[in-house]
């Protein structure tokens, strides 16, 4: 029964030891290595899933963090792009040092300052007061019957302000406590720190994978570790679906007596509710790391590279991983400048940086302003656009993701190979994305801004675009936004302006009635009515099925050829600079990709805001409608343009790939005869004098240089 060990020195499958008494041991070596391996495969998923996770949720909660703290599109994406310049500040130097730390606890340390930022940015919602939105309509000694709305007595009486509102005569106190509005820099401060926490992830995760592991198995791993944090941005959004659809100071305010629903662009959920789990997950995906070793043995790699470090203790035996290499500073940063010149001496990664900062621009831009897009085009609240996103996009592209990754390992694809199949996937995918401009949707009509007033000619001053003869008399304040749908399909900005002279209800389920600017030839005089909210636009909603669909394979095909584009760096860059490679990837994609995006973006889709929301102490708040016709072009248009300079970059980079990656050519051959030599000459005295998992000097400048 016995397998000796063979004089060659290899491990037969099986095979025994001799213990101290003479007994036989078997060799759980193997197994032992791979449990790690896998442990760290599961750990590093489950914390691409905790950053997916806030991440995903931070991006859904934009829209509710520009409400809450009135702000702008434009500073929302600014809030957003903290994130990207927390990675600015380390992501070279966790990169470039990634082989000569301990990876592992500095992943742990990453997860443990995204806990921390997630928990900094939930502050604000206990450091300020409640929120209190728009609106006109007051009752009277509380009865059923409300102020009416358009009065020549109104002007004399209270003036018609928020029900919530401080009293005139407490304005300075309550313009005092409104300062809290810039609080949302704790909401800034605590991206960023995600930003921070985050750098170390990526890079220094992918590598060790790719270090440990089988070429062959690389990608799969790779491509199963993001495919599996994937769920993450799934239950994010998620979970920014439920938080949204919750009353922002749920538990403290009468949810039955506001006036408003999650469609109303007034409406803030509970925004700060999710980042408390946020933070939780994110400190526990930090634990299991602080338990793995610095090094593993090569996954698969001959015994006899084991059997120099076995050792038997009692009735099993182990290998003691390779001493972890002391690193110096100075040598650290005499090797940075030509590290770096040899990375960008490299054309095919040169090509791949700048095709990775036009995809992060149009990726990021989409992602961030897709739930008020899909709000404002087709009429559906923030809370189900990213419920939608959570269960129908973010899985497909999981899929997508996965799919790639096991197409590349199935056929065993050449980076030739799998540089045509991610430029073709991108292209169709491109030309899909095209068909997005044939989703059309009306224009929302507005009195005053997008539509008359049922025919009525508008009085030609510009100070008082929205005031018609109907609403002359009513003194409608301009600067309010409480919008009603009258009979005739037509929004109000309020139902002052809509020259409503009664009301009867309460909260909701208010009905305005006599509304002079409503009556037409269909209302007799005195018949016409309106009701709190903005119309409904039947055409928007029909349309929003198609849209999705089409977003849908868009998504599925861009993630199918994902994995491919990333293992193009990994294949065209010396092994000892790979995790260098990718630390100077995500840089330059989020600093000049993801930090930008959000900003411009957001400033111009501020350019196509018809009416803004007014502060209480003065002084514009956030968007409350926009022009969605021109909200489209520019969102869409923006995506359409960057994705157009991707394709171009696509064709350059298969170019230059198969002139350079010819089956038959130099290069090839090169990288085989070193691959061979390698697998025969090092041993491992010689593995001690390099970093874990990199190759020989002389095979990365005879193969990559």
């Amino acid at each position: 029964m016995d397998r000796p060990i063979t004089a060659s020195g290899q491990l037969k499958e099986k095979s025994l030891f001799q213990d101290s008494d003479g007994s036989a041991v078997p060799a759980k070596t193997v197994c032992h290595n791979c449990s790690k391996l896998k442990i760290f495969l599961g750990a590093l998923a489950f914390s691409f899933f905790a950053k997916g996770f806030s991440g995903s949720y931070m991006k859904s909660m934009s829209s509710q963090i520009e409400r809450r703290f009135e702000i702008s599109s434009s500073i929302a994406g600014i809030i957003d792009g903290s994130f990207e310049i927390g990675n600015l500040m380390v992501m070279v130097l966790v990169s470039y040092l990634g082989p000569r730390v301990h990876r592992p606890k500095i992943i742990a340390v990453g997860c443990l300052i995204m806990s921390v930022g997630a928990f900094l940015s939930v502050m604000p919602q206990f450091l300020m007061g409640r929120y209190n939105y728009e609106r006109i309509t007051v009752s009277v000694d509380n009865s059923s019957t409300s102020v009416s709305p358009c009065s020549p007595a109104s002007s004399e009486g209270p003036p018609l302000a928020q029900a919530t509102e401080t009293p005139s005569t407490m304005t300075n106190v309550g313009c005092e406590k409104t300062t809290n509005s810039y609080l949302w820099l704790f909401v800034l401060v605590g991206n960023l720190l995600r930003g921070i926490g985050e750098a170390p992830v990526m890079p220094l995760g992918v590598s060790y994978i790719d270090d440990f592991s089988k070429e062959e198995n690389s990608a799969f791993y790779i491509g199963l570790v993001r495919s599996s944090g994937m769920f993450g941005p799934t239950l994010g959004f998620l979970l920014g679906s439920f938080c949204a659809s919750l009353w922002v100071d749920i538990g403290v305010v009468d949810v039955d007596a506001i006036s408003i629903n999650p469609k109303d662009t007034r409406w803030v959920g509970a925004w700060w509710l999710g980042l408390l789990i946020c933070g939780a997950v994110n400190f526990i995906a930090s634990l299991p790391f602080w338990f793995l070793p610095y090094s593993l043995p090569k996954e698969g790699e001959n015994e006899d590279m084991k059997i120099s470090h076995l050792t038997v203790q009692g009735d099993h035996c182990k290998i003691d991983p390779p001493d972890q290499p002391q690193l110096k500073f100075s040598e650290a940063v005499k090797d940075f400048l030509p590290a770096l010149r040899k990375l960008f001496g490299n054309p095919i990664f040169v090509v791949f940086i700048f095709l990775t900062i036009l995809q992060y621009n149009s990726l990021i831009g989409m992602i961030t302003y897709e739930t008020k897009f899909m709000e404002q085009q087709f009429n559906v609240s923030v809370a189900k656009a990213i419920f939608l996103i959570g269960v129908i996009l973010l899985p497909i592209t999981i899929l997508g993701m996965f799919l790639g990754g096991y197409l590349i390992k199935k056929f065993k694809l050449h980076i030739t190979e799998m540089t045509k199949f991610a430029c073709i996937t991108f292209i169709v995918a491109y030309l899909l994305n095209l068909l997005y401009f044939t989703c059309s949707c009306e224009v929302l009509q507005v009195a005053g801004l997008t539509a008359p007033y049922s025919g009525m000619k508008q009085l030609s001053s510009t100070k008082h675009i929205y005031v018609a003869s109907c609403n002359a008399e009513c003194s409608c304040k301009v600067d309010q936004w409480d919008p009603v749908c009258g009979d005739n399909g037509i929004t109000y900005m309020t139902a002052c302006f809509a020259g409503c002279k009664s009301s009867s209800g309460t909260g909701r389920n208010m009905v305005f009635h006599n509304c002079s600017c409503v009556e037409g030839q269909e209302h007799g005089l005195g018949n016409s009515s309106a009701v709190l909210g903005q119309c409904q636009r039947e055409s928007c909603t029909k349309a929003f099925p198609y849209f999705l669909a089409l977003q849908t394979a868009c998504a599925f095909i861009l993630a199918l050829g994902g994995t491919p584009t990333y293992m193009i760096m990994f294949r065209s860059v010396s092994p000892d600079l790979k995790s260098f490679a990718v630390g100077i990837e995500t840089l330059g994609g989020r600093v000049l990709g993801g930090l930008p995006a959000p900003i411009y973006f957001g400033a111009l889709i501020d350019e196509t805001c018809l009416k803004w929301g007014t502060k209480s102490c003065g002084g514009s708040g956030s968007c409350r409608v926009y022009d969605t016709k021109e909200f489209r072009n520019v969102y869409l248009g923006l995506v359409a343009g960057l994705r157009a300079g991707c394709c171009l970059l696509y064709i350059v980079l298969s170019i230059l790939i198969m002139k350079r990656f010819k089956p038959d050519g130099k290069e090839m051959t090169d990288i085989k005869n070193a691959e061979r030599s390698t697998s025969k000459d090092v041993d491992a005295g010689n593995k001690r004098e390099i970093l874990p998992g990199s190759r020989t000097s002389e095979e990365s400048e005879e193969t990559y240089m």
